[in-house]
């Protein structure tokens, strides 16, 4: 979809034009020797590629083109080829499976990643399949956060499970299952408490959360999806880290991709951890949020247009 496209290379456009500038400025007039090759490579980490990536890209460079004359454009699009190459096997769609009601969503990551809000274009997308889908206010610490799911249920039609502030977020959560159970519901979001992920107390209760599920529904979460700010750039890592050591996470959503020069933390990630990127953001409405494909986000990141690329 151009429109769609166009909103991630908009959106990716912070990121990509110290690339696009960059790559421009050593390449003029130049031939691609060990120097320029140092600086591309330079670049490529300021874009929080990751440095094993960066490394990689620049030696698949030189193999190719070292001591010829190339363009920036020829140089991006080697790039977004082999970026994409490498992004294709976790560009995933997250299936819902029919036969399991609910279908369990666990949402995790720390203060601010944007859970709720990806919650609520979520829930608004699989309705517009006619799926019927509910939340569970698990995230019982702060009324502010209960209430943005709440705000979030009404504009999308969806029932919220809640108890008062400081209540148990396990037990909540078993209420939540019963509700979605008897009223068949086909998806039952868990939006969890957003916690630094060096607290240990808040992460034990995750672990809670999924025992809980599991004495309900054995199989279930049937996906723990981490919701990730872009911004952080390589802080990121750590995040991932820890979360993976504390629940089973089975597939990554990146937000605010419009918001940052480190917008290739993607590629990093999916380099370290080999999970699964199913949505990418890069703005507020309803439809900012979309299934990640690897083709529109290696161009974007490069700064090219469609019809660039070979």
């Amino acid at each position: 979809m151009a429109g769609w496209f166009e909103r991630i290379k908009q959106g990716l456009s912070r990121t990509a034009a110290p690339l696009v500038t960059g790559i421009e400025n050593l390449l003029t007039k130049r031939k691609l020797d060990k120097d320029a090759l140092t600086d591309i490579e330079d670049l490529l980490i300021m874009a929080d590629v990751g440095t094993k990536t960066a490394s990689a890209l620049t030696a698949e460079l030189a193999k190719e083109k070292f001591d010829k004359e190339v363009t920036s454009e020829e140089v991006r699009t080697f790039f977004a080829d082999k970026i994409a190459a490498k992004l294709e096997p976790f560009a995933q769609e997250l299936k819902i499976d029919p036969a399991k009601k609910p279908f369990v969503i666990l949402m995790a990551g720390v203060n601010g990643a944007g859970k709720t809000t990806t919650i609520g274009k979520m829930a608004q997308q699989l309705k517009d399949k006619g799926l019927k889908v509910s939340f569970a206010a698990a995230d019982t610490f702060r009324a502010a956060a209960v209430e943005q799911l709440k705000v979030w249920g009404e504009r999308t039609g969806c029932p919220v499970v809640s108890k008062p502030t400081g209540a148990d977020a396990a037990g909540l959560v078993f209420d939540a299952l019963t509700q979605a159970r008897q009223n068949g519901d086909d998806v039952l979001f868990i939006d969890t408490a957003g916690r630094l992920q060096n607290r240990s107390e808040l992460m034990d209760e995750l672990q809670k959360i999924i025992r809980i599920i599991k004495k309900q529904i054995p199989d279930a979460p049937h996906a723990c999806l981490q919701v990730l700010d872009a911004t952080v750039g390589q802080n990121a890592h750590s995040q991932v880290k820890i979360f993976s050591e504390t629940i089973p996470v089975s597939g990554l959503i990146l937000t605010k991709l419009d918001g940052t020069a480190k917008g290739g933390v993607l590629v990093a990630l999916t380099e370290e951890f080999k999970l699964p990127v199913y949505l990418i953001g890069v703005g507020e409405q309803i439809d900012d949020l979309r299934p990640f494909k690897a083709q529109d986000y290696a161009k974007s990141l490069m700064g090219l247009t469609a019809k660039e690329t070979l």
